[in-house]
């Protein structure tokens, strides 16, 4: 007896009869079953019956595939996909052109059915259908549904598109030359000229031969929306499929005439699924053009190539307007070239062409900056010459940033990957501007020395900088900017403050999305943390901090030291000498008692910043801090050494004086610790033992030579 979970409850149809509620036994064989639904109607040869689906896709029942029919499923009694094929077959060449055209019509109909098409394939009766297109006697009706028959039968790989004839072939494409003729026959004739090409490397010969690009581009400006979809279909399979000269051709061709300004601005006539359609062939046009770069970014700079070198050497000239290098000697040469590359922003300055070595970018990050100096040389000397009047650690490196943006551009337009068959994602600037990778870049170059400027950068906050310019460029491009022009003016609104601003409205926005479970706990957790912070700064106090003393005059500036005592309540502070790293707190002299401590002051509210006012620098400013005590008669004046010691001591002194917390670094620090603590809250633990104890720290390795030095490579 059948198990419940193998039968299935089902009714069969058949036009004329009432239809049969069935069990059917998934064990049973499908001619045992057919047999019985045959029976059940007194119909005899049951061979010559198949079930198929009523609804949706009509597809047969066969053995590999009744598992998926479902209780309450609708099947009909049909005829047997051999017999539909043999009769069809015969219906085809009939001399009754009315007995084609049905036939032929219901074979475009069937032959989406693999079961069906095995059978018709097996009769030849694809060759069949071949003769009829190659002689073509007959009219357009019955040549359109030749054409859809034909093309349904081959997308099921049974027959390889190589065994078609070179006439087959020719015929196909002059329905799609001819100009006058029927819009269904062109728009079956497109979809197999798109098959075939990319099917075989001879077949896309022989129709780049045969349909001519200027064919192409006048069926894409067809009002028929079915045709230009078709057309942008085959365009970019012969696209996709060229080798490297025929797609060069290509570009070129399109290049010339303006058609990729066109071809965008026929996607906004598009409506429904064919702009969705359309929208895709755009995506794919722009990757595979983008993706011609690809060699030059995989590419490694030649240390040996005259040619490299001399570009290198050209844009070291272009910066800097040097004595003959002819008139000075091999050493002196060599000094100032290196002096030179080494302000142009190389880190290897004596031999630049190792910073070029990587890939990717490779030699695609020495064409971005050659472009730039070569096409905009006002900008690109006023970038080298800017920087290398900074103090060394606020210059920001142009070779370096470069072969990084160069790097940031190529991910984020995706060169090198091979177009997706689902994305849509065009950029509407491509079709607007030629050597579109050259132009972001020299627009994002001067971006990225504009956004070093505003985050007061130095060397150490490089990839901080890198990140923030590639957060300004992804945002600009998708906000879908339709020119050069819109996108530099959209790109230098939003500066490094925009940006803050954004990302706090985001963090905000995503904190409301929040479970309120969640936001309780994150509510909850905030003092504890808060605590934590407070704790952390009074012990940094603690260990101390050297400072510059300040002085007016051109000498050699003193140094001093201060800390806070253990017990918190005094201030210890004193001159010291350079090489004394840690004072004990017993040589520092002066001392201040905490409980005399009146307010602190920052940047120019700061005693010692008014007094020199116009004499310091914006970046004294932002490290100025100082403490008022005893009537605020007195102060103790600071400059800290950097961004993080500022912080470090400003959020320690509120907290002695019992303020809230302000720095940037603090609300940093909460959010990173209030993010890892909620996941671990949140982590599921159940059935998972916690050992009481830390696990034993395995001991040092015998030697380090696996440990590669990443200080001299740009990672």
């Amino acid at each position: 007896m059948p198990q419940q979970k193998d039968i299935v409850k089902i009714a069969i149809q058949m036009p004329g009869a009432y239809p049969q509620l069935i069990q059917l036994d998934q064990k049973k064989p499908l001619s045992a079953v057919i047999k019985e639904v045959c029976d059940g109607w007194n119909l005899p040869g049951p061979e010559n019956y198949a079930l198929q689906y009523a609804d949706g896709v009509q597809m047969y029942i066969t053995e590999s595939n009744r598992l998926d029919i479902k209780n309450g499923c609708i099947l009909r009694l049909t005829k047997a996909p051999g017999r539909c094929a043999e009769d069809l077959y015969k219906g085809i060449q009939s001399s009754d052109a009315g007995v084609r055209c049905d036939s032929l019509k219901e074979l475009a109909s069937v032959s989406t059915d693999v079961t069906f098409a095995q059978e018709f394939i097996s009769r030849d009766g694809h060759l069949l259908l071949v003769k009829i297109v190659e002689d073509c006697n007959e009219s357009n009706v019955i040549m359109t549904h030749t054409l859809t028959g034909f093309m349904e039968l081959m997308d099921h790989g049974i027959v390889s598109w190589e065994n078609l004839s070179s006439v087959f072939i020719k015929k196909i494409a002059s329905f799609v030359n001819a100009k006058p003729t029927d819009a269904s026959i062109q728009q079956v004739s497109l979809d197999i000229l798109e098959s075939m090409v990319l099917s075989s490397s001879n077949l896309f010969l022989q129709v780049k031969l045969e349909v001519t690009m200027e064919r192409l581009i006048a069926h894409l400006q067809v009002t028929n929306q079915q045709i230009q979809t078709k057309a942008m279909a085959l365009l970019m399979a012969l696209l996709q499929t060229a080798a490297d000269s025929d797609r060069q051709d290509m570009f070129a061709f399109l290049n010339k005439k303006n058609l990729r300004q066109y071809i965008y601005k026929n996607i906004i006539h598009s409506s429904g699924s064919v702009q969705d359609e359309m929208a895709h062939y755009l995506y794919v046009l722009q990757s595979v053009t983008l993706n011609h770069l690809e060699p030059r970014m995989r590419t490694p700079l030649d240390c040996y190539s005259q040619e490299q070198r001399d570009i290198l050497h050209g844009l070291r000239q272009a910066a800097f307007e040097t004595e003959s290098d002819n008139s000075l000697s091999h050493e002196r040469r060599r000094s100032l070239c290196a002096k030179e590359f080494k302000k142009l922003g190389f880190s290897n300055n004596s031999n630049p062409g190792q910073d070029l070595v990587r890939t990717p970018p490779g030699l695609l990050a020495l064409d971005t900056m050659y472009y730039f100096a070569a096409r905009y040389p006002d900008a690109y000397s006023r970038f080298v010459l800017e920087n290398s009047s900074r103090e060394d650690k606020h210059e920001c490196p142009f070779a370096r940033s470069s072969i990084q943006l160069t790097l940031i551009l190529c991910e984020i337009l995706r060169i090198g990957e091979p177009p997706s068959e689902t994305r849509s994602d065009y950029h509407p600037i491509f079709f607007s501007q030629d050597r579109l990778m050259e132009e972001l870049f020299c627009v994002c170059i001067q971006l990225l020395n504009k956004t070093w400027k505003e985050m007061r950068a130095t060397q150490e906050d490089f990839d901080k900088v890198m990140q923030v310019v590639r957060e300004q460029i992804t945002r600009t491009l998708s906000s879908k900017p339709t020119s050069l022009e819109l996108f530099k003016n959209k790109v230098n609104a939003l500066n490094y403050s925009e940006i803050l601003k954004l990302r706090q409205t985001e963090r905000l926005h995503q904190e409301e999305t929040l479970a309120p479970p969640v936001l309780e706990l994150k509510e909850r957790l905030k003092p504890e943390l808060l605590e934590l912070i407070r704790q952390q700064r009074l012990n940094r106090l603690c260990q101390g901090t050297m400072f510059k003393k300040i002085s007016s005059r051109r000498r050699q500036d003193k140094l001093w030291y201060c800390r806070l005592s253990p017990n918190h309540k005094m201030l210890h502070y004193g001159d010291v000498d350079e090489d004394l790293d840690n004072p004990p707190i017993e040589t520092l002299q002066e001392k201040i008692p905490v409980a005399d401590i009146k307010g602190l002051l920052t940047g120019k509210d700061c005693p010692h910043m008014k007094e020199n006012k116009g004499k310091q620098n914006k970046e004294a400013l932002d490290l100025a801090f100082s403490i008022t005590y005893d009537v605020e008669e007195y102060s103790l004046n600071f400059i800290a050494p950097s961004r993080t010691d500022f912080c470090l001591w400003t959020d320690g002194l509120n907290v002695l004086l019992g303020r809230e917390m302000s720095s940037e670094s603090m609300r940093s620090e909460l959010e990173i610790l209030l993010s890892m603590e909620i996941k671990l809250r949140l982590l599921d633990l159940e059935n998972v033992s916690i050992p009481d104890s830390a696990p034993v720290v395995p001991k040092p390795p015998s030697n380090y030579n696996f440990c590669y030095d990443f200080s001299q490579t740009e990672q």
